[in-house]
């Protein structure tokens, strides 16, 4: 990437609107230009112009269903970005202010793109490693043999790899530890979704872990959440 096409994409994301459309983005949802146009808080005419700038600089892509037009972030890699800036951003010194309820709850569980996050995202990584089902480095990930096993036993269906990676990390905004991504992180979080152990919150992002979650994420991986 040159300079001026850095310069473009931070200039897109540094404005406040467009930031806001990104973030409501963020869970891996499709949502209209009706819908992000409220999360921005800006017209639907002011939303159209931001989302078809961001659609040039390749950060969203649209899908069309019947007379609607759904857009998306473009790529796994636009939600990794996006984290990544989370990251250096909560590395500035906090505002003197106890977190809000919002604030912890989107900490103990949420969702990066199509992976979880926070408290219950880095501990599943971390469980998986101590456990030897997977091995996290700086250049990415790998899942062992034992993993392998594990994943099958779960349900968690990663036979279908695609383009992206199979496993890496994030860096976690709030823990500041790695939680899983890619193939392997997001068929976990699906097969959590699926068997009932977390479900969605008033925020998009934020994660409620049920009853049965909390047994099974236990039995799982260890976890008390």
């Amino acid at each position: 990437m040159s300079i001026p096409q850095l310069a473009e994409i931070a200039a897109l994301i540094g404005d406040p609107a467009r930031a806001n459309i990104l973030t409501a983005l963020f869970d891996g949802r499709a949502l209209t230009a009706t819908e992000l146009a409220f999360a921005a808080g800006v017209t639907p005419q002011t939303a159209s112009g931001h989302l078809a700038k961001m659609m040039q600089a390749g950060l969203l892509s649209v899908v069309k269903q019947g007379r609607h037009r759904y857009y998306r972030l473009a790529t796994p890699q636009v939600a990794q970005m996006l984290e990544s800036i989370i990251a250096v951003a909560s590395m500035t010194p906090p505002r003197l202010r106890p977190r809000t309820k919002r604030e912890d709850a989107l900490r103990r569980a949420r969702t990066c793109y199509d992976h979880f996050a926070g408290l219950l995202g880095v501990g599943i990584a971390d469980s998986l490693r101590e456990n030897g089902h997977v091995n996290l480095g700086d250049d990415g990930g790998e899942v062992t043999d034992s993993g392998m096993a594990f994943l099958e036993a779960l349900g968690a269906d990663v036979s279908r790899p695609g383009r992206r990676p199979f496993c890496r990390h994030c860096l976690d905004w709030t823990e500041r530890r790695p939680h899983l991504a890619g193939v392997v992180g997001a068929a976990i979080a699906l097969r959590c979704f699926d068997l009932g152990w977390v479900k969605r919150g008033r925020d998009p992002r934020e994660l409620a872990i049920t009853p049965g979650g909390q047994l099974g994420l236990h039995q799982a991986f260890g976890l008390t959440i």
